[in-house]
């Protein structure tokens, strides 16, 4: 409606104006054809000849207004007036709707002229614009006066046509727009309409519903990134239920652990000591995976990184030796990256240590575990190398996840499936990746690549320790 309303003003707005031009026209062309005959019956006052004796006419104005206007042929809707000591006396051919010399009063007015005038007068045929030009002699007479006048209101209905015309086809543009802009609002807001009351009807137990897409318009790329934002959050719902009931299943579990034995402990001392041991286990256990959910929670902080310089060889030869205490091992240092990076090196320690303590969960006493580093041009490699039985094809990915676990951790790790989860957790804040090369059987490398030098350093939105 408001287009149809601007679209409306717009035509109106066009016909005023040009109406206002066609008028300043009309008078501009009036103003012409008044001066131009006024000008000739000077010039043939002046320097004119009769045509019959070859003399200047002299005071004979009669025998002057009588050849002037056998010359002159009149303007349409233009009359020519001559007046011979105040009546009357000859006047152009052309038949127009009011004789004007048979109005006395403007006999009247003209006949007493004595100096140039421009006027308009009120006929019954209109109002009507003139110059009446007196003919004044040597002697300082005034024996007659030409007058030349033009019916404006005649001359106005070429100018009324060309305004009709121009306001037909104004509204008939004003009717086609309407409709168009009808038919393309309705396009525009009826699929508009559809995402809203679909959105309308989404909750966060039902987000299965989608728009169906139609054709390839922007409307359409709506539609499609609406639906896109749907399956992301039906993803993320279900990731969240299923994060809350593995949460729950994590928690139960020491829980329960914890108050049966609260409730079956006797008042013997050792089995008070047995039973504050477990129960002190399991709450270390459920504090650690409290932990672990806050520090995956923070990892998507801006804060969560506290970049600085570090020597890729002195940090390799630091976890090394940390590792080496874990468990009964053949700890092997296979390459020592020569380097530096931009890097959190509390967070990168604590990623590859749970490589390490991953890698000691699936190997037995005395098998080796190898860890080492490299760094080339963009990037730093970090890897810790088992032996063990290596990680089946259909947990590559699923590892990574949180509270998944490989088939071999479920069988007894009592692990809550966050190691891995953390790690890569890690890698992504550092703008890098973890890497596995495995093959049933002939144990697992996990590689933790990083680049050398983080954006958000460069950027300087982080802050560094």
């Amino acid at each position: 409606m408001w287009f149809v309303l601007l679209l409306a003003l717009a035509t109106l707005a066009s016909v005023l104006v040009i109406r206002q031009i066609l008028l300043n026209r009309l008078d501009l062309r009036i103003d012409r054809e008044l001066v131009q005959e006024s000008r000739e019956l000077r010039a043939l006052a002046t320097s004119g000849r009769d045509p019959y004796t070859g003399r200047p006419f002299g005071n004979d104005v009669s025998r002057m207004f009588a050849v002037f206007l056998q010359n002159n042929v009149p303007a349409p809707n233009e009359a020519m007036i001559t007046l011979v000591n105040g009546q009357p006396y000859l006047r152009s051919r052309q038949v127009l709707p009011y004789r004007l010399d048979q109005d006395e009063e403007l006999v009247q007015r003209w006949g007493a002229l004595t100096d140039t005038e421009r006027g308009a007068v009120q006929t019954p045929a209109g109002r009507v614009e003139y110059l009446g030009v007196p003919v004044v002699t040597g002697d300082g007479q005034v024996p007659g006066v030409f007058v030349v006048a033009v019916f404006r209101d005649l001359e106005m209905d070429e100018t009324d046509s060309a305004v009709t015309a121009v306001a037909a086809t104004g509204v008939a543009v004003l009717l086609i727009g309407s409709l168009l802009a009808w038919l393309l609002a309705d396009r525009i807001i009826s699929p508009v309409e559809r995402i809203r009351k679909i959105a309308e009807s989404i909750s966060t137990t039902d987000l299965t519903r989608r728009i169906d897409v139609r054709g390839h318009d922007e409307i359409s790329d709506l539609a499609i990134t609406f639906n896109q934002m749907l399956d992301e959050l039906e993803e993320g719902f279900k990731s969240e239920k299923q994060f809350l009931d593995d949460v729950g299943h994590e928690l139960r579990t020491p829980i329960t652990v914890v108050r049966g034995h609260l409730e079956t402990m006797g008042t013997d001392p050792e089995d008070r000591a047995k039973t504050l041991a477990l129960v002190t286990d399991e709450l270390d256990r459920m504090a650690r995976f409290v932990n672990d959910l806050l520090m995956l929670a923070r990892s998507e902080r801006p804060d969560f990184l506290h970049l600085e310089t570090v020597d890729v060889r002195a940090l390799t030869d630091e976890l090394f030796v940390k590792a080496a205490t874990m468990a009964q091992r053949t700890w092997v240092l296979e390459e020592c990256g020569r380097g530096i990076v931009e890097a959190d090196r509390q967070r990168l320690t604590q990623a590859l240590l749970e490589l390490a303590r991953n890698a000691t969960k699936h190997t037995s006493e005395g098998d080796q575990i190898s860890i080492g580093s490299k760094v080339s041009a963009h990037q730093a490699q970090f890897w810790v190398t088992d032996c063990g039985d290596g990680v089946p094809a259909a947990d590559r990915e699923r590892i990574f996840q949180r509270f998944q676990r490989g088939d071999r951790a479920r069988k007894g790790s009592g692990d809550a499936g966050l190691g891995l989860a953390i790690v890569t957790a890690i890698a992504e804040a550092h703008h890098g990746r973890v890497e596995l090369d495995t093959e049933p059987g002939s144990g697992a490398t996990f590689r933790l690549v990083i680049p050398t030098d983080q954006p958000l350093a460069r950027e300087g939105t982080v802050s560094h320790a």
